[in-house]
């Protein structure tokens, strides 16, 4: 009898401890029971928009600052798109080079540009080329406010790509802007030179070809540790001459602070 008596004991103490328990997380406040963790920094890649021409005679060596950064950092880190536009995108009556766009036209105006050579790292101010190696430099110490991963796929039957971007807010709330653009490599083409000669089968890259949604983007608003994704679609129109396999998109995202970050995918793999 004792040892029953002991067994009922037992078992009492022990629900007591287990409604003692029960009871004191009941008190606990919801808020208190998550403990929120901030996103994992992501380092922040560097876009130049460099404003070019063919008569330009200084353009190849702001090119050629480009291939050093590009050589230096990785061009995953350094991502160039040329402009050509402005007084040296035309011949001297005024005549449009094949390069120069009606947008390219439009972001030198929007600048408030007037010479060549000069491009505009990150959307921090037109500067000149000597001055680029500093700033990317700088930026690429930063860490950026938001994650982008880009998916690309390409048919070549109907010319069409379509686009999704995930993006994933890293430091703080974002409203800015996602960008897409199309770019072209390995453009064979005439190019003023520095001594002032032509070399008639001059390679150009990173040639800016087209905008995918508009002048200046979509809007976007992104909260700290919040995921969204974003898709896009564009067709090569058939009158282009554009070739895929040396085509690249170029995405990013940009507030009134500069771009945040940016990223770029072959169209063909």
């Amino acid at each position: 009898m004792i040892k029953n008596i002991l067994k009922r004991r037992w078992v009492c103490d022990s629900l007591a401890v287990v409604m003692l328990l029960l009871a004191s997380c009941s008190h606990i406040d919801e808020s208190e029971q998550l403990i929120y963790v901030k996103p994992a920094s992501v380092g922040r890649s560097v876009l130049i928009e460099d404003f070019t021409g063919q008569r330009c005679i200084n353009c190849p060596r702001a090119t050629q600052t480009i291939a050093e950064l590009q050589e230096a950092y990785g061009e995953e880190k350094v991502v160039a798109v040329a402009f050509h536009s402005g007084p040296f995108g035309s011949t001297v009556r005024g005549v449009r080079y094949p390069m120069t766009t009606d947008i390219g036209e439009a972001y030198f105006a929007h600048w408030g540009l007037s010479s060549q050579p000069v491009g505009i790292v990150s959307r921090h101010g037109p500067s000149d080329y000597s001055d680029w190696g500093t700033q990317v430099y700088t930026l690429l110490q930063q860490t950026a406010r938001v994650k982008m991963d880009l998916a690309v796929a390409y048919d070549a039957d109907t010319r069409k790509t379509d686009f999704t971007v995930t993006l994933m807010g890293t430091e703080g709330d974002l409203d800015g802007k996602l960008q897409l653009w199309l770019t072209e490599d390995s453009i064979t083409a005439f190019q003023y030179l520095p001594d002032g000669s032509t070399d008639q089968q001059y390679t150009h890259n990173h040639i800016f070809r087209d905008a995918v949604n508009d002048l200046w983007g979509s809007d976007l608003s992104l909260a700290e540790g919040e995921t969204t994704e974003e898709t896009f679609s564009y067709t090569i129109p058939v009158d282009k001459d554009w070739k895929p396999e040396h085509m690249h998109v170029v995405a990013f995202v940009y507030t009134d602070q500069g771009v945040e970050q940016v990223v770029a995918e072959p169209l063909q793999p």
